[in-house]
């Protein structure tokens, strides 16, 4: 079970991730896109920290709310409007809820994938974070299905989602700025995959 303060806990872990990791997603991003997504990723949750701080939401989906406008404001790129939709799905998702159950959180990262595809219009195999929440989402649905609780749950995304992130590196880009490379952006690994593969890990170390 996830309360407001578990909540609460995990976007405070995400800053710091994305603090711990700036130059690896930079550095990730430098060889197909722009060289900022570490950048991005950190001044982003870096404002949503400091918002949170600020307005102090009442609930778990007032405060997805939050994170969502503040990556919006902040976040240049396709990353802000990307993971500003993830987190504005999943406070849609989350309405009226004190605490989430297992199921709670497996449909807060169905929506949050469902925004982030309408929006983004990738698909699975595009090179792009869709590569690793796609899969997360299915290993997650079906330890669900199998009666797993919430860390076995989470776990099963982590590794589903690690293994998408690693597979992007022999595809060629079809999304994004890494598509104009071409066939030259096979052999990298993606920093939109990988940043995802970092908000799942997250959610997954402090949730257990």
């Amino acid at each position: 079970m996830v309360n407001q303060d578990n909540l609460l806990a995990w976007i405070e872990a995400l800053e710091q991730v994305y603090t711990d990791n700036k130059q690896y997603l930079t550095q990730l991003d430098s060889a197909i896109g722009d060289a900022d997504h570490g950048i991005n990723m950190d001044r982003g949750f870096t404002a949503v920290k400091a918002e949170l701080g600020k307005t102090q939401p009442p609930d778990i989906s007032a405060t997805l709310k939050t994170v969502a406008m503040a990556l919006i404001r902040t976040v240049g790129g396709a990353s802000g409007p990307l993971y500003g939709t993830f987190f504005m799905r999943a406070s849609a998702v989350c309405a009226n809820k004190t605490e989430l159950q297992p199921a709670d959180v497996v449909a807060l990262f169905e929506a949050g994938l469902d925004g982030v595809l309408q929006r983004g219009k990738a698909e699975l195999n595009d090179k792009t974070m869709v590569d690793a929440l796609t899969p997360a989402l299915t290993a997650m649905k079906q330890a669900l299905a199998n009666g797993a609780d919430l860390k076995e749950i989470l776990q099963q995304g982590v590794s589903a989602a690690e293994a998408g992130m690693k597979n992007t590196v022999p595809l060629q880009a079809r999304k994004g700025r890494a598509s104009y490379l071409g066939e030259r952006s096979i052999g990298h690994q993606d920093p939109g995959a990988t940043s995802s593969y970092l908000l799942l890990k997250a959610a997954a170390d402090i949730w257990a």
